[in-house]
């Protein structure tokens, strides 16, 4: 079991960056993705288990609609699917609301002068809607997308977050990632990152790779 974040404030030097997942972390967009895959899902005859969406969580929409696909054996293409989600995500993850503490965790790693990057699945159209709302965001400039050209494979691949290292100019081994998703987690640890966790709603530290380290809230970052 992974330690608490507690019992490395001493043992952790300070990062040479921070890699920041957006759904999940820093805003609470997860259940709202999770009622619009609902709402798509229905509109092909299927239900979604609740206990599926984990497995959505931190992957980009092309990959999790082929799961779907799959799994479900629904008759639509990828692109029949996300005619339909995608605009029941763009009408929910507007009135996103930040998740405790990320703003202002944002704000004590600005203070310090780390450099800061998103490494997220979601696309950069969608992450333009999603930030929009919250300018406190806007303090990470480099961010990386799902659908960026030099990232070749999706979490939990970890070319996102090497890419991310790569625009801050670091190694990804000198980052401290923050992730919520299990396929983040594993990106990230990929990546050779130090990997901060906040587990998702129904999962605890047992449900992710070896190597993390888990955290109660964003309040318990230990900077």
């Amino acid at each position: 079991m992974a330690p608490p974040a507690s019992q490395l404030v001493q043992a952790t030097e300070r990062p040479a960056g921070c890699l920041f997942d957006l759904d999940g972390l820093l805003l609470d967009t997860e259940p709202l993705h999770g009622q619009a895959w609902q709402g798509a899902i229905t509109h092909f005859g299927a239900e979604l288990p609740e206990n599926f969406l984990l497995e959505l969580r931190g992957r980009n929409r092309f990959d999790n609609a082929r799961l779907l696909i799959e799994r479900l054996s629904l008759r639509a293409t990828v692109e029949e699917l996300l005619a339909i989600q995608q605009p029941l995500a763009r009408a929910k993850v507007i009135k996103a609301k930040p998740m405790p503490g990320a703003e202002a965790l944002v704000a004590r790693i600005k203070g310090l002068q780390i450099p800061m990057a998103l490494a997220t699945s979601s696309g950069e159209a969608a992450v333009t809607l999603k930030t929009s709302p919250h300018p406190w965001l806007q303090a990470i400039e480099v961010r990386v997308f799902g659908d960026d050209p030099m990232v070749r494979q999706g979490k939990p691949a970890p070319d996102i977050f090497l890419e991310a290292a790569r625009r801050l100019g670091l190694a990804a081994s000198s980052c401290w990632a923050f992730e919520d998703s299990q396929a983040g987690a594993q990106a990230a640890l990929g990546a050779g990152c130090q990997v901060f966790v906040l587990p998702a709603p129904g999962l605890s530290a047992k449900d992710y790779p070896a190597g993390i380290i888990t955290l109660e809230s964003l309040d318990c970052v230990p900077l």
